[in-house]
C-alpha cells in the first residue's frame, strides 16, 4: 500500500534534478476525448430499470441489495491473485522511477586499495631513477564523486518516462480490479440463474410424476392406454435428464468464483449451494455524465499514460543529441608507507567538468529517435482505438440492456399463458376430452417458457453488470484500505 500512496502522488510537480537548464523534445498534452455520440441513448424512461444520466455508484453492486454478494466483493479486494500481481507492478514502477531520479543525482564513491606492485626496470621512473626498488608497495584512501547536469533535460525526460509508465501500472491495476469485479459479479449472476433453473427442472420433475400416477390410475381403469403411459414416463425421463448438465454448471460457477478469490475447488461450495433469489436489478441506473463518460475507464487512462510515457522517451532520444556535462571530483590520501599514509602531504586532489559531445554515432542516434517518434505515434493511434472502443463497448451494453429488459416481459407473459393452458389441459385430459400428448406439449411449453424467463432474468443481471463495467464502475476497489480491526475502509474518488 506504501508503494501505491507514493504512486498516487507522481502526478504531482517532480522532482527538480542537476541544474536549472532547457528541457528539450515534445511537451505532452493531453488529448482531448468528444463527449458521447448523441445518437447514443444514455436516457430509457418506459422499462423496469431505467438508465439515467448521473455519476456513476462506485459501489455498485450493493444496489443488487444481496449481502453474500457484497461479501464475495470484500473478499475479492484481500484475496484476488491477479490484483496482487498488478500491484507489484506498480512497486516495480516506482523502483524503476527512483532509479531514473538517481541519474540526475550527485554519485559519490569511496576507494580504499592496498597493492603491492612490481614494476619494469625499463619504464620511465627507472631510467630516470635507476637506485628507485622495483617492488614496492602503495596505499590509498579517498572519495571519488560525479555530477551529471542536465542541462538539456534528458534525465528530467526519463523522470517523466518513469513517472508515465507508473501511472500506467496504477490504471493497469484499475482495469485488473474492474475486470475481475465484472466477472465475480457475472459468476455469481450465472450460478443463481442456473439454480433457479435447477428448481424449475425439479418442480417439473414432480409434476411430471404426477402425470405418470394420473396415467397409472386411468390406466388401473382401462381408459388410458399403455401409450399414455409410456409418454407419461418418456417425459419424467427426459425432464430427469437435465438435472445433471445444470449441477455440472453449478459446479464450474462455484470453481470459478472460488479461483478469482484465491481459494481451492468447492472451497465456497458449503456457503454457494445453497440456493438463493437471483438478485434483482435496480430501479434507477446512473450511467455517468456525457463529457466524462469514458475518461474514467482504466483502459483509456492507462493508453492515455502510456502515450505519455512515449513522448517523454522521444524527449530523452533527442536530448541524446546534446553534449553531456559531468562535474567530477576526486580527494584521497596515498602513501608508499602506511606510517604517513593520513599526513598532510600524503593527500591528493582532482576537480573539474567533463563534457561528452556525440560527433559520430553510426546513426545509432537519429535511428534511436526515429524509433522513438514512431512509437509516440504508435501509442497515439492505440489510444484513439482505445477511445473507439469503449464507446462500442458502452453503447454495445446499453443496448443489451435494454432490449433484454423488453424481451422479458413477452418471456413473463408466455409463462402465464403456459401455466393456464397446462391447467387446462390436464383438466380436459383427467375428463377424457384430449389424449395425454396434449398434456405433455403444453409441459413441454411450460417448461421451455420458464426456462426463458430464468434466463432473461439472468441475463438482464449480467448485462447490467457488462454495462457498469464497459462504464468503468468499481474499479475504486483497487484503492480500498483497511482498517486495524480488519475491516474494510472505502477510499471512493472520482478519477
Amino acid at each position: 500500500m506504501r508503494a501505491l500512496r507514493l504512486a498516487a502522488r507522481l502526478s504531482g510537480p517532480m522532482l527538480g534534478i542537476g541544474l536549472a537548464g532547457c528541457t528539450v523534445g515534445p511537451d505532452y498534452q493531453s488529448p482531448e476525448i468528444a463527449a458521447a455520440p448523441k445518437r447514443m441513448p444514455l436516457e430509457t424512461v418506459d422499462l423496469p430499470s431505467r438508465t439515467v444520466e448521473g455519476k456513476i455508484d462506485a459501489t455498485w453492486w450493493k444496489s443488487f441489495r444481496d449481502s453474500q454478494l457484497s461479501s464475495l466483493v470484500e473478499r475479492l479486494v484481500a484475496q484476488n491473485l491477479d490484483l496482487k500481481t498488478a500491484a507489484e507492478r506498480v512497486v516495480q514502477g516506482v523502483a524503476q522511477r527512483q532509479v531514473a531520479v538517481a541519474q540526475g543525482l550527485p554519485h559519490i564513491d569511496g576507494l580504499s586499495s592496498n597493492t603491492y606492485n612490481r614494476a619494469s626496470p625499463n619504464s620511465t621512473i627507472f631510467v630516470k631513477q635507476p637506485d628507485a626498488p622495483l617492488e614496492y608497495a602503495l596505499f590509498r584512501e579517498g572519495l571519488t564523486s560525479s555530477w551529471q547536469l542536465d542541462l538539456f533535460g534528458r534525465v528530467r525526460r526519463a523522470v517523466e518516462a518513469a513517472d508515465a509508465e507508473t501511472l500506467a501500472a496504477v490504471e493497469n491495476r484499475h482495469g485488473v480490479a474492474l475486470a475481475a469485479l465484472a466477472e465475480l459479479a457475472q459468476s455469481y449472476m450465472l450460478l443463481r440463474g442456473t439454480q433457479d433453473r435447477l428448481e424449475i427442472a425439479k418442480r417439473n420433475l414432480r409434476l411430471a410424476g404426477e402425470n405418470v400416477d394420473l396415467v397409472n390410475q386411468r390406466f388401473g381403469g382401462g381408459v388410458a392406454t399403455t401409450l399414455d403411459l409410456a409418454q407419461a414416463r418418456a417425459q419424467q425421463a427426459t425432464i430427469a435428464a437435465t438435472l445433471p448438465p445444470l449441477r455440472i454448471q453449478e459446479v464450474e460457477l462455484i470453481n470459478a468464483i472460488g479461483l478469482l478469490l484465491g481459494d481451492a475447488p468447492r472451497a465456497l461450495e458449503a456457503e454457494l449451494r445453497r440456493s438463493r433469489m437471483l438478485p434483482r436489478v435496480p430501479h434507477r441506473v446512473p450511467v455517468g455524465l456525457r463529457g466524462t463518460l469514458v475518461r474514467r475507464r482504466p483502459d483509456v487512462r492507462e493508453a492515455e499514460a502510456h502515450l505519455h510515457e512515449a513522448t517523454a522517451q522521444t524527449g530523452v532520444a533527442v536530448a541524446s543529441f546534446y553534449p553531456d556535462v559531468t562535474l567530477n571530483g576526486a580527494a584521497n590520501v596515498e602513501s608508499l608507507h602506511l606510517s604517513n599514509l593520513f599526513t598532510p602531504t600524503s593527500t591528493a586532489f582532482a576537480v573539474g567538468p567533463s563534457i561528452s559531445i556525440p560527433i559520430f554515432e553510426g546513426g545509432q542516434l537519429k535511428g534511436t529517435l526515429a524509433l522513438r517518434e514512431s512509437q509516440q505515434r504508435e501509442a497515439a493511434i492505440f489510444f484513439q482505438k482505445t477511445v473507439l472502443r469503449a464507446w462500442k463497448e458502452v453503447d454495445d451494453a446499453l443496448t443489451a440492456y435494454r432490449e433484454s429488459q423488453r424481451r422479458r416481459g413477452d418471456v413473463a407473459r408466455s409463462v402465464t399463458e403456459n401455466q393456464a393452458a397446462l391447467q387446462a389441459a390436464r383438466q380436459r385430459y383427467s375428463e377424457g376430452a384430449i389424449d395425454f400428448l396434449n398434456v405433455i406439449t403444453t409441459q413441454a411449453q411450460l417448461l421451455q417458457s420458464e426456462n426463458d424467463l430464468a434466463d432473461s432474468d439472468t441475463l438482464i443481471a449480467t448485462n447490467l453488470v457488462n454495462l457498469y463495467r464497459a462504464l468503468g464502475g468499481g474499479w475504486e476497489i483497487a484503492d480500498v484500505d483497511y482498517r486495524a480491526d480488519g475491516a474494510p475502509r472505502w477510499k471512493i474518488g472520482t478519477p
